[in-house]
């Protein structure tokens, strides 16, 4: 098999947006760190089930041109959302057939089956700092999986065991009344197949989309996102304001930024600040470390649901998909975002 990859770009007046069509039929792409392969995951059913394809990077006289370099096919149904893992060895996917999947990408082959969810798997990310994975799904929990190794004939295999269920959370819904368990999540019925969480860069904390917030047993659900400390995955640190619509995707800027010291108490205890967006079905939404309140928000970008968000290696520019067919990138002017720092060594800092 010899099929190329191709992107048409379309600059749009003088503004700081350019608008993509993807020619390939494909729900998902995912590159991986070293900027030589790609995976990606097709709503076109080849086989009996969903197709994964990994893609690999050639020079030719023409350029450079995408190859298919394997076919990765073993879900059932079709693959929801995928993710590589920081050292590019291993891909973890989500689908429609309930299970995620973690990849061999070397070999091509399933290295483990997580099967403990019973609805659709919309979401899966890695920790960067490579110790657990998540998924998110539809039957309205989140599971977080921690690398147990296994050894087999001396050698140490990568294992990954359910460890946490994120469910439900306790609630005071008065001061009269006690404690109740509530949903954290919404259902089956949120209008769309995406739930795509994110680990921060520095792996410090977990944020998970579709959120669904109960102050009182008679108010409305306020959509939300959550946060979660790495020191305690079992529960929410923190929750985001609400927007109109339900959030679908969440993504880290790789970059890390200097403090502006705009805040005397941050609610993200660390030494430099990082910045996230935050996608609903209809709206944008950019935070900082350093405040509860977006720095950036952006309705009405498109004439359909958006689908995902995903930032450049150098924090420039910020991409949104969407189910009219087109995308959306808007670009940052340097250092208007903030002034980017390196971060050495490894840091104990949560919420």
């Amino acid at each position: 098999m010899d099929e190329l990859a191709e992107v048409s770009p379309i600059k749009i007046n003088s503004r700081k947006v350019i608008e993509m069509v993807l020619a390939q039929p494909r729900t998902l792409i995912a590159l991986a760190r070293n900027g030589e392969q790609l995976a990606s995951g097709a709503d076109v059913i080849i086989y009996e089930g969903g197709e994964m394809i990994l893609w690999k990077l050639h020079s030719t006289d023409a350029g450079e041109v995408w190859k298919v370099l394997k076919s990765l096919v073993f879900h059932r149904k079709d693959v929801l959302d995928l993710q590589w893992s920081t050292d590019g060895a291993y891909l973890i996917s989500g689908s429609v057939d309930n299970s995620c999947i973690i990849w061999d990408a070397s070999k091509g082959s399933v290295h483990q089956i997580l099967d403990t969810h019973s609805h659709y798997v919309q979401g899966v990310a890695w920790d960067p700092l490579g110790k657990y994975a998540a998924s998110l799904s539809s039957d309205r929990t989140c599971r977080i999986y921690f690398n147990k190794p296994s050894k087999s004939k001396g050698v140490e295999k990568t294992n990954y065991v359910c460890q946490h269920v994120i469910a439900k959370a306790e609630q005071q819904m008065s001061e009269e009344s006690e404690s109740t368990r509530i949903h954290l999540f919404h259902d089956e019925t949120l209008p769309s197949f995406f739930r795509r969480l994110a680990w921060s860069t520095d792996g410090s904390f977990l944020l998970l989309p579709a959120g669904s917030h109960k102050s009182t047993l008679t108010s409305d659900p306020v959509n939300t996102a959550y946060v979660f400390s790495r020191k305690d995955l079992s529960r929410p640190a923190l929750m985001l304001p609400g927007a109109s619509k339900p959030i679908v995707a969440v993504r880290f800027c790789p970059m890390t930024f200097k403090l502006r010291g705009s805040t005397t108490s941050p609610f993200f205890k660390l030494p430099y600040r990082l910045i996230f967006a935050v996608a609903t079905l209809n709206s944008l939404y950019i935070y900082d470390t350093e405040s509860i309140q977006p720095i950036l928000v952006m309705a009405g970008i498109h004439y359909a649901a958006i689908t995902d968000i995903a930032w450049s290696p150098t924090g420039n520019y910020l991409a949104l998909s969407s189910q009219d067919g087109y995308c959306t990138l808007l670009e940052f002017d340097n250092e208007e975002l903030g002034s980017p720092i390196l971060v050495s060594g490894s840091y104990t800092c949560y919420l």
